[in-house]
C-alpha cells in the first residue's frame, strides 16, 4: 500500500522532508505534510518502537522506529485505556509515552514510514446528470458518516475528561493519605509493595497488560500498588509521574517510583526495592526482572507516593 502523507498548509506550518529510520529493509521516499509538532523516539537503549495501523486495536505494520529518531506528528488520539498516541503518516501510529517533544530550536533529521507499492484499482466512469448534481443534497451515507464522527469526537472528549479526573482524584487521595497516615504505616505499606513486586519477577512483558500473569511497566506499578497498599494509581507513566512527592535520586526509599525519559512525560517506570535495585517490566525479551541502577541507564526522576 502507498502511504500518502499530508500536504503543507499555512506558512507557519512545520513542513519537512524526511529520511527513513525504520529497522526493516524497505523502500522509502521523501514526503511532505503539515505537522502539529515533532517528537523524538525515547525508547529503551538499543531498542526500536513498533509502528501500528491504528491507535485502537491496531496491527503491527512490520517495521519500527529507531530510538533517537525524530518524527512529525499530524494528529493525536487517546485509546480506550487513556493512552496518548501520535499519527506520523496516513495510517501509521506510535504510542506517545515512548517519545519526547522536540523543541523549536533543536535541529533534527525527520523520519518517515516506508513506502509499500499498491496496484491502483481501475476507476469506473459514472455518468452524472448535471442538473441533479447541482441540486443534490447530502446522501444518507454522508449524514451517517458525519454522525459517527460527532459521536467519536464526543467520546474522545469524555475520555480526556475522565483521565484528568482520575489524576486529580489520585493526587487528592494521595495528599490526604500522606497527612493521615503515620510513618510506621507508610513503612509497612512500602514493605508490602517491595515484597509483592519481587513476587512478579519472571513474569512476561506484554504491552498493555495489567496482570496478574503479565505486565507492561506502568501496568506492573498500578497492580502492585493497588494489591499491596490499596493505592489506585493512574494507568500510564504520563499520569503516574504526576502523583506523589518528587524526591532526590540520592535519597530513594523502598517503594518509591523511578522514571526514565522526560520528567513530565516519561516512557518507563519501575519500583525501587532498596540496595540500589528496582523491579520493572522491562521488555518483551526480558520480561519482569530485578535490575541495578547504573550510570548507563539512570532514572530521570523519582516519586514517593506513600
Amino acid at each position: 500500500m502507498k502511504h500518502n502523507f499530508f500536504k503543507v498548509g499555512a506558512a507557519a506550518a512545520l513542513t519537512v522532508t524526511g529520511v527513513s529510520a525504520i529497522t526493516s529493509m524497505k523502500t522509502v521516499r521523501a514526503a511532505n505534510f503539515t505537522a502539529i509538532k515533532q517528537v523524538k523516539i525515547s525508547y529503551l537503549p538499543g531498542k526500536s518502537l513498533n509502528i501500528w495501523t491504528n491507535y485502537e486495536n491496531g496491527q503491527f505494520m512490520g517495521y519500527r522506529a529507531k530510538d533517537g529518531t525524530v518524527w512529525n506528528v499530524a494528529e493525536t488520539a487517546l485509546d480506550k485505556k487513556g493512552n496518548l498516541w501520535y499519527k506520523v503518516g496516513t495510517r501509521e501510529w506510535i504510542e506517545a509515552r515512548y517519545t519526547v517533544d522536540v523543541t523549536a530550536g533543536e535541529k533534527a533529521e525527520v523520519s518517515q514510514a516506508p513506502t509499500v507499492k499498491k496496484t491502483e484499482a481501475k476507476q469506473t466512469k459514472t455518468t452524472v446528470n448535471k442538473k441533479t448534481a447541482a441540486v443534490a443534497t447530502k446522501t444518507a451515507t454522508q449524514k451517517k458518516a458525519e454522525k459517527i464522527a460527532k459521536v467519536k469526537k464526543a467520546k474522545k472528549i469524555a475520555k480526556v475528561k475522565k483521565a484528568k479526573q482520575i489524576v486529580n482524584t489520585a493526587i487528592k487521595k494521595t495528599s490526604q493519605n500522606t497527612n493521615q497516615t503515620s510513618s510506621t504505616q507508610a513503612t509497612s505499606k512500602a514493605a508490602s509493595i517491595v515484597a509483592l513486586a519481587k513476587q512478579q519477577i519472571g513474569k512476561n512483558y506484554v504491552w498493555g497488560a495489567e496482570g496478574p500473569d503479565s505486565f507492561d511497566c506502568s501496568g506492573l506499578v498500578q497492580y502492585v500498588y493497588q494489591k499491596a497498599a490499596g493505592v489506585n494509581l493512574p494507568r500510564t507513566t504520563y499520569d503516574q509521574v504526576k502523583v506523589g512527592q518528587t524526591v532526590s535520586l540520592n535519597n530513594l526509599q523502598p517503594g518509591d517510583l523511578v522514571f526514565w525519559g522526560s520528567t513530565t512525560a516519561p516512557y518507563h517506570v519501575a519500583i525501587y526495592v532498596g540496595n540500589n535495585q528496582y523491579v520493572n517490566a522491562a521488555t518483551p525479551e526480558q520480561g519482569t526482572i530485578l535490575q541495578t541502577v547504573s550510570s548507563y541507564f539512570t532514572p530521570s526522576i523519582a516519586k514517593r507516593v506513600l
